[in-house]
């Protein structure tokens, strides 16, 4: 028993990523109910190459739904299978909480084109960004 504790543990250990030593609540993280749970830890490790990106800084939350849906439409008519959103952090404003980066992850969870989704890696904007993985059409 022993012995399987620690083997527990150390499998544990091993998959800790950089998003598990964020902030609760800074990482955002969702895959469609049957998409296997490897496909989200590729995703979030980088393996998928990123086809395309949008950049929503300084749009209004009604601008920004607008062109992330022409966005995806686009990528998913275009063949890519992941795409990278820039939402940003939200923290310009102290006294007001981030609008875009709650807004994004509602809407790319109510989307049916978004098989899963995930903050990116620190090189490619940290939780202030998503790799979005899209189905195939």
């Amino acid at each position: 028993t022993e012995q399987d504790d620690r083997s527990v543990m150390q499998s544990l250990l091993e998959d800790l990523s950089e998003y598990d030593l964020l902030e609760t609540g800074e990482h955002l993280s969702y895959t469609q109910p049957g998409v296997q749970r490897s496909v989200l830890k590729k995703l979030k490790s980088g393996r998928y190459s990123v086809q395309s990106e949008i950049d929503l800084h300084g749009l209004t939350v009604s601008e920004a739904r607008q062109e992330l849906t022409d966005f995806l439409q686009a990528a998913q008519e275009r063949r890519h299978l992941c795409v990278r959103v820039i939402h940003g952090k939200g923290r310009k404003n102290a006294e007001r909480a981030p609008r875009l980066k709650p807004a994004v992850n509602q809407w790319l969870q109510r989307n049916r084109q978004v098989l899963a989704f995930c903050s990116a890696r620190m090189n490619d904007g940290g939780t202030g960004a998503v790799y979005v993985l899209l189905k195939r059409i």
